[in-house]
């Protein structure tokens, strides 16, 4: 018996292998997911064991009283709001509602990979243009456009390098974009931004009457990574397309619940914004204190730092030292580990991997 290789697009070889990513075994500290620091908010736990007892029933189809909610938080028409088991499966998405063999997507770059695959996947091409240290250049992307381009994928704050594109500058690339280019604007870490001064592309740009898709997730500061729920909010069009193509029970029973119990709860999200921002001082302490210094300006729950050897070898061997942290060579960043705020536990851990790793001549406290 053959491999069944024959019945496969030859097209899928440019795309790296779907390795399973294992679950890790207690008392590995888990710094290489850009997870939250906490677990479901209080009222999130509340709704999920209420609805645990009928989960021998479909979820809604379509997260109808989810959309309901968001479209009223946003100001904006249900028709364009679209729910889906994370940020990342709207990537996909969009990607299958716009693209044609052939067709062009921009990507600034080092950023989120599933940028480059899920176009390789439609047999699109991808065209990546350099970051200028560190930051997106509007003027080398809108040079980057083509007649072939249909989408424009931006992250902000990007990931790996966790900073934001400044105000001005996204808004003349958007407006900058010929009517063909659909720009999609990854705001993922959103939450984790100073409400007074954040880039808000849905009132900036949607509610503007511009036609940008915007995503967000429930992954990162609201605990929810492991149920998957994220959402767009976009052109009408665009969303109504995205339903096509989404698969019938996208979001489950508990992910949709655990989101609508969320949104209420605006004192935790503040909580937890400032927890994170000390734990990130905490983390960029450490790593200057055995040596390293994170790239600047991160406005996230992680920072990327150059570690001038392998960062393949270099994670292989943190995590025999029971850290795990993420490579920077599927981002584009082969130089570079991307590294997870956490507790003052994993700190310790992670002080320990890299002073094994023979980084730094001083022992850091977590306090």
């Amino acid at each position: 018996m053959s491999d069944g290789a024959r019945f496969v697009r030859p097209s899928l070889e440019q795309i790296p292998p779907a390795d399973p990513i294992p679950r890790l075994p207690g008392g590995v500290a888990s710094l290489g997911l850009n997870e939250g620091l906490s677990g479901p908010f209080p009222s999130a736990l509340t709704a999920i064991a209420a609805a645990t007892p009928g989960l021998n029933r479909y979820p809604e189809r379509g997260s109808a009283e989810l959309v309901r909610a968001l479209a009223a938080r946003h100001a904006v028409p249900e028709a364009q709001v679209v729910v889906a088991a994370g940020a990342d499966a709207l990537i996909g998405y969009v990607c299958q509602a716009v693209l044609a063999e052939g067709d062009e997507v921009v990507v600034p770059w080092p950023s989120f990979p599933s940028f480059v695959r899920d176009p390789q996947k439609r047999d699109a091409v991808p065209v990546l243009v350099p970051l200028d240290a560190g930051r997106v250049d509007p003027a080398a992307v809108r040079a980057a456009v083509t007649s072939r381009t249909r989408l424009l994928f931006v992250a902000t704050p990007n990931n790996p390098t966790g900073r934001t594109i400044p105000r001005d500058d996204l808004g003349s690339l958007v407006e900058s974009l010929p009517e063909h280019v659909l720009p999609v604007i990854d705001e993922a870490y959103f939450d984790y931004l100073d409400p007074g001064d954040r880039v808000d592309s849905v009132a900036d740009f949607v509610l503007a009457g511009r036609d940008v898709l915007v995503l967000r997730t429930f992954s990162k500061l609201y605990g929810l990574a492991g149920l998957r729920v994220g959402y767009g909010v976009g052109p009408a069009a665009v969303v109504a397309a995205m339903r096509k193509v989404q698969r019938g029970y996208d979001v489950g029973a508990l992910a949709q619940v655990a989101a609508l119990a969320s949104l209420e709860d605006a004192a935790e999200v503040e909580r937890r914004r400032a927890a994170n921002r000390a734990a990130i001082d905490a983390l960029t302490a450490l790593l200057r204190a055995r040596g390293l210094e994170p790239h600047p300006g991160s406005a996230t729950n992680f920072v990327l730092v150059d570690v001038g050897v392998d960062a393949d070898e270099l994670a292989a061997t943190l995590l025999g030292g029971r850290v795990s942290v993420q490579s920077g060579v599927p981002f584009g960043a082969p130089g570079s580990l991307r590294i997870g705020a956490g507790s003052a536990a994993d700190l310790a851990l992670l002080d320990g991997a890299l002073a094994g790793a023979g980084f730094g001549l001083t022992r850091f406290s977590a306090g």
